[in-house]
C-alpha cells in the first residue's frame, strides 16, 4: 500500500505552477544568473503588459527607466540579492505601453547545491499607495505651514507627559520663547506658580484625555514674567488603537478683549450716570415747582396759625396744623423719589393700599399730563393689600403717565385701573410669574401703541423712541427692576394705532395690619415714654429741638450735642446716658456711624438709633446693623420717633 504521506514532485510542482498563474496583484516570474526572464504569471502580464511570448528569455532590465538602465540599477540588484541574500527597494518601473508606474520590488536568488541557479523576482504595482502617501505628505507639509503661519494663536504639540514637541510662530509671538527654547520643557512652564502648585497643568491634561477635549480661559505667563488672559484648548490625540499619542493644545490671547470689555462696562456705566443726571437734571425744574408749591403751603400754614393765636381763634388751629403736615408728607414723598432714581434711596417694602396712593397722587398727575388727555380711574372695591415700597409704586404709576402723556400728542384718555387677581399655573409660566394672589396696576392710553420689536426692547436701560433730549430710556427699565425687586411683574399689551397698556403685577399682602398706619400715627397720642436719659446729636439746631421738646414730653431726659466730637464728649462724662439717636451726616471729622462705634466702645450694650435724611444704607456702613441699633429716615412723624425709641428701650 502507498504511503499517504508520500507527494508526487510531479503533482506539486504543477500545484504550485497553478498557484503562482492564479496570484493576479503581484508580477511573480523567474530569471536566469544572468537577468533573463525564464517564466511569467498572470499577475506580471496584467501590471507589466506583456504576454509571456513577448518576453520570456527578454532581459528583465527592460522593465526599468532609462536612467536607472544608464546608471547600472538592474545589475546592481541582482548583484545584491547574491551576495545579501535578498534585494527590497521601491522606485518607478516602465510597462509595455511606456507609462511608468511605481513599484515594489523584491529579488531573491536561488541556489542548486550550494550554486547560483537563477533569481525569484516579486513586483507589486504600489502607484495608488504611493499616490495617497504623496498626497498625506502634502497634506501634512500644508498644514505645518498653515500653522506655521498662524500668528494669532499658540498652536503646539505635547506628548503623553505634557512636554513640549512643536512650537508655531503664533506660540512664539504670544509666549514669548522661541522654539529652541521651549521645545522639550514642560507646558505647566506658562501656568503661574500657584496654579502649578495646585496641580492644575496635571488636572488639565487628565481631564483632556478622559472627555476628549478641555476648554477654560485663565492667566497664563509669558518668558518676561507678565501675565495675559488666555482661551485654552486642549484635544487629546489617539491612534487607531486608542493608544494616547500626545495632545494638540490651541492657546488664545484675550487679554485685549477683556480690556475692551472692562472699559466697554466703565463707558456703560458713565454713560448710565451721564444720563442719570441728565434726567435728574431734566426733573429739577418741575421739582423745583412742586417743592416752592409745598413750602408756600407749609410757610403759609405757618402764619395763618400764629394770626390765629394772635387772634385767639383757636378753633381753626387744626385745619392748619393738618395742611402743613400733609406738605411736608408730600415733600418728602418728592424727595424719596428723587433719592430713588440717584440710587440712594433703598426699597422701603410696606403694606400698601394701592387705591389710596391712587386717589391721594390723582391731581399730581393731571397736572402733568395737562388738559388735552382725558384722564379716569376705575378702582377696585376691596383691592387686597400688597407689600411694596409706597414711593416707587407712585414713581412707577407717575412715569406710566408720562409715557401714556407722550403717546398721545393729540389728546387722547388716559385710564388707571386696578384689580385683584389669580395666577394659575398656566397664566404664571406664560408671565414668567410665581403662582399665587396679586393686585393689578394697570396704566392704559388711547395713543399710538408700539411694534412688536419696540415691545422686545421696552425694558432695555436707555432705549428710548423719544428725540435725543427728550428721553434718557430709563423710566421703563427702573419700573421693571422695582417690580421684579417687590417679587412681581411687568407686562405690556399693545396694538398698533389703537394704544397701549401697561400692567404692574404686585402680589398680596397677607399679614394683618393696616397699610396707612403710619399716615394716623399723628392723629394719635404721644406714646409714654419708660423713662431715662436720650443723648440727641444733629447739627441742625431746630431737629434737635423738636426731637428733645418731643422726648421731653414723652417723659425722657434728654443731653444734646451739635456734632461728633461733642457727643462722644457726653458720652464720657460719666452721665448714664440709656439710648444715642444721632444723625448719619455729621461735621467735624466724625460722622454718626463712627460715633455709634465709639459709644459702643464705652457702652457696649447701648442702643442707638440712627437719623438719616438719605436711605438705611448709609448708616450700615460695613454692610448690617449691630444688635441693638435701628434706623430712622428722615422726614418722620415725631411721634413716630418717640414710639420706636420707647419700643427700643423696652424690647432690644
Amino acid at each position: 500500500m502507498a504511503d499517504n504521506n508520500t507527494q508526487n514532485p510531479q503533482i506539486s510542482q504543477t500545484a504550485a505552477e497553478q498557484l503562482l498563474q492564479s496570484v493576479v496583484d503581484y508580477a511573480i516570474f523567474m530569471l536566469d544568473t544572468g537577468g533573463r526572464i525564464q517564466s511569467w504569471n498572470s499577475g506580471a502580464e496584467r501590471i507589466k503588459g506583456y504576454a509571456a511570448g513577448e518576453i520570456i528569455g527578454e532581459h528583465f532590465s527592460r522593465f526599468y527607466t532609462q536612467e536607472d538602465r544608464a546608471a547600472g540599477v538592474p545589475e546592481a540588484a541582482l548583484k545584491q540579492a547574491a551576495s545579501e541574500g535578498r534585494f527590497h527597494a521601491e522606485g518607478w518601473r516602465v510597462r509595455k505601453d511606456g507609462r511608468r508606474f511605481w513599484a515594489m520590488v523584491v529579488i531573491d536568488p536561488i541556489f542548486e547545491n550550494g550554486k547560483l541557479a537563477g533569481y525569484a523576482k516579486v513586483t507589486r504595482d504600489i502607484t495608488h499607495h504611493r499616490e495617497m502617501q504623496l498626497a498625506a505628505l502634502e497634506g501634512e507639509r500644508r498644514f505645518r505651514l498653515l500653522v506655521q503661519g498662524v500668528t494669532d494663536y499658540a498652536i503646539y504639540m505635547l506628548d503623553p507627559e505634557g512636554n513640549i514637541t512643536n512650537w508655531n510662530t503664533g506660540a512664539e509671538r504670544i509666549k514669548g520663547y522661541s522654539a529652541a527654547e521651549i521645545l522639550g520643557q514642560h507646558f505647566s512652564t506658562f501656568y503661574t506658580a500657584e496654579e502649578r502648585d495646585a496641580g492644575l497643568p496635571r488636572q488639565v491634561l487628565e481631564a483632556a484625555e478622559k472627555e476628549g477635549r478641555y476648554e477654560a480661559e485663565g492667566w497664563r505667563v509669558r518668558k518676561d514674567g507678565t501675565k495675559f488672559w488666555a482661551n485654552v484648548i486642549v484635544d487629546a490625540i489617539h491612534d487607531n488603537d486608542g493608544q494616547l499619542l500626545g495632545f494638540a493644545k490651541v492657546t488664545r490671547d484675550l487679554t485685549e478683549r477683556m480690556e475692551t470689555q472692562r472699559q466697554l462696562e466703565q463707558s456703560r456705566e458713565q454713560l448710565f450716570q451721564a444720563q442719570k443726571m441728565e434726567a435728574i437734571g431734566q426733573l429739577t425744574g418741575g421739582l423745583a415747582h412742586d417743592f416752592n408749591n409745598l413750602l408756600t403751603g407749609i410757610s403759609g400754614s405757618l402764619d395763618l396759625l400764629k394770626t390765629r393765636l394772635a387772634q385767639g381763634r383757636v378753633d381753626e388751629l387744626g385745619r392748619y396744623i393738618m395742611s402743613a403736615q400733609g406738605a411736608a408728607k408730600r415733600a418728602a414723598s418728592l424727595t424719596h423719589r428723587l433719592l430713588a432714581f440717584a440710587r440712594r434711596q433703598t426699597l422701603d417694602p410696606k403694606p400698601t393700599n394701592a387705591n389710596d396712593l391712587i386717589t391721594g397722587m390723582e391731581e399730581m398727575i393731571r397736572r402733568t399730563i395737562g388738559p388735552t388727555v382725558e384722564m379716569e380711574t376705575a378702582l377696585a372695591i376691596g383691592l387686597w393689600t400688597t407689600i411694596c415700597d409706597a414711593n416707587q409704586l407712585e414713581n412707577a404709576i407717575l412715569n406710566l403717565c408720562i409715557n401714556a402723556k407722550d403717546a398721545m400728542p393729540d389728546g387722547g384718555r388716559l385710564t388707571i385701573e386696578t384689580a385683584n387677581k389669580w395666577v394659575d399655573d398656566q397664566i404664571a409660566k406664560e408671565r414668567d410669574m410665581r403662582t399665587g394672589q396679586y393686585i393689578q396696576v394697570s396704566v392704559s392710553d388711547t395713543g399710538t401703541g408700539m411694534p412688536p420689536d419696540v415691545v422686545a426692547r421696552a425694558f432695555d436701560p436707555f432705549f428710548t423712541t423719544k428725540p435725543t433730549g427728550e428721553g434718557t430710556g430709563l423710566g421703563l427699565s427702573m419700573i421693571y427692576g422695582f417690580v421684579r425687586q417687590s417679587n412681581g411683574q411687568v407686562r405690556i399689551y399693545t396694538e398698533e394705532g389703537k394704544g397701549t397698556t401697561v400692567a404692574l403685577y404686585l402680589p398680596r399682602h397677607w399679614l394683618s395690619g393696616k397699610a396707612d398706619e403710619e399716615e394716623h400715627m399723628a392723629d394719635k397720642p404721644a406714646p409714654q415714654g419708660l423713662g431715662g436719659t436720650i443723648l440727641v446729636v444733629d447739627d441742625e439746631p431746630l431737629i434737635r429741638m423738636l426731637i428733645c421738646e418731643v422726648l421731653a414730653d414723652t417723659g425722657y431726659r434728654t443731653v444734646e450735642a451739635a456734632d461728633g466730637s461733642s457727643g462722644l464728649k457726653a458720652l464720657r462724662s460719666g452721665q448714664k446716658i440709656d439710648l444715642l439717636v444721632t444723625d448719619v451726616g455729621l461735621p467735624g471729622g466724625m460722622n454718626g456711624r463712627q460715633l455709634a462705634d465709639a459709644a459702643r466702645e464705652i457702652y457696649p450694650t447701648l442702643k442707638i438709633l440712627f437719623i438719616t435724611g438719605y436711605a438705611e444704607n448709609a448708616a450700615v456702613g460695613n454692610g448690617h446693623l449691630a444688635p441693638g441699633m435701628h434706623v430712622l429716615t428722615k422726614p418722620f412723624v415725631m411721634e413716630k420717633l418717640a414710639a420706636k425709641i420707647t419700643d427700643m428701650l423696652r424690647n432690644d
